[in-house]
């Protein structure tokens, strides 16, 4: 299995780049939703003092590169597919915004593609709880941007709608529905909120929706529920089922003074895949007095050091009764935790950058005695 690595050297960013960063985890931790790109860990690295995001890997690209080989090619988006990706697309920001979550940028290059048919949104880089409802700050992608973020007003979630609408028109056109010579005829292109009619070979309905998401008084769009909701999705649903568990908006993540700490104030990780049967094994009557970090989420933070260290720091059974079987599920749990630290490092510094499990690992290794290093 493969899973997206992003970097991001920290101490080089300002304040603000710093929120932003920390935010995306943040979020990305908060939101357990099967169309939403999702989190796995976050860690320090200190060798390269780079903040680390380990994240779900879209087998089949981003809306982006779709429309781009659709324009080579010469050929439209089957109206299924659109449907399909709209849908699940709305789903997903209906999961951010139900925490208050605003994307502030959806565009077609954030919509990721898995090979299976599912739809992702993901790149939270920008991404912003809102307390009352409302947002200032003025950014995201142009061409997607509402026009109440262009004129620098507040904005609630209802601009992430219009954005939405946007990659929807941009589906189906295989262009974006605002463009302009400068930024000045852009911005006055998207004030005026005109949009070309869509291809004839598309239904109806495709056209209706664009109006209400395309429109230029945000308190005229429907919001994601209102959408999901209406008679047009109703009529275009059938089959597209999502995932969602119970979601908390996680506490904003603070940096420690001493930078390399910022590890233990990340959020817990999340290999839903890894290691399921060997958490399942271990006691469930322990207490905690012996500091199970192990069970904690932590272990994967773990170096080649601690992994020795942390075996003294076995769970305690109330009985006393620990057994060297258990004894060996919890080293192999650390054990396994320490080598996939490793691997996230041996990838990242790799041109691949992608991070290799288990499964793979043999492989690649196979694969890479054939060929010549890569300088």
């Amino acid at each position: 299995m493969l899973y997206a690595l992003k970097k991001v050297q920290i101490q080089k960013l300002n304040e603000k780049e710093k929120e932003n960063a920390l935010d995306e985890i943040r979020i990305l931790a908060s939101v357990k939703h099967s169309n939403v790109i999702s989190y796995k860990e976050a860690f320090f690295d200190k060798n390269d003092q780079c903040l680390c995001l380990i994240m779900e890997y879209a087998n089949s690209g981003d809306l982006s590169q779709k429309i781009k080989s659709n324009l080579k090619k010469g050929t439209k988006i089957n109206e299924k597919t659109i449907w399909s990706i709209f849908i699940q697309i709305t789903h997903g920001l209906k999961a951010l915004h139900d925490l208050g979550v605003f994307h502030r940028d959806i565009k077609s290059a954030n919509v990721f593609l898995k090979k299976d048919g599912s739809a992702k949104l993901g790149d939270m880089n920008v991404s912003k709880v809102s307390k009352d409802g409302f947002l200032k700050t003025q950014t995201g992608t142009p061409y997607y941007a509402s026009p109440e973020v262009w004129k620098d007003k507040k904005y609630t979630n209802k601009s992430d709608i219009w954005s939405l609408g946007c990659v929807l028109y941009e589906a189906i056109t295989l262009k974006t529905p605002f463009d302009g010579h400068n930024m000045h005829e852009l911005f006055e292109n998207v004030i005026a909120g005109h949009i070309n009619p869509i291809p004839k070979i598309y239904s109806r309905d495709l056209g209706l929706l664009l109006k209400v998401l395309i429109n230029i008084n945000p308190s005229e769009r429907p919001s994601c529920d209102e959408i999901l909701n209406s008679d047009i999705i109703k009529r275009h649903s059938i089959g597209y089922a999502t995932t969602s568990r119970s979601n908390t908006l996680l506490e904003p993540i603070k940096i420690p003074k001493e930078i390399h700490l910022l590890s233990f104030s990340l959020p817990k990780s999340s290999y839903n895949d890894l290691d399921s049967d060997i958490i399942d094994q271990l006691p469930r009557d322990c207490d905690n007095q012996g500091g199970n970090s192990l069970l904690e989420g932590n272990s994967s933070r773990l170096d080649e050091k601690s992994v020795v260290n942390e075996t003294a720091k076995l769970p305690i059974l109330k009985n006393n009764a620990y057994s060297q079987n258990k004894k060996k599920i919890v080293l192999k749990l650390a054990e396994s935790s320490s080598q996939r630290i490793n691997r996230i490092k041996e990838a990242y510094l790799s041109p691949r950058r992608v991070f290799l499990s288990p499964q793979n690992a043999k492989t690649e290794r196979k694969s890479a005695r054939r060929k010549s290093p890569i300088i």
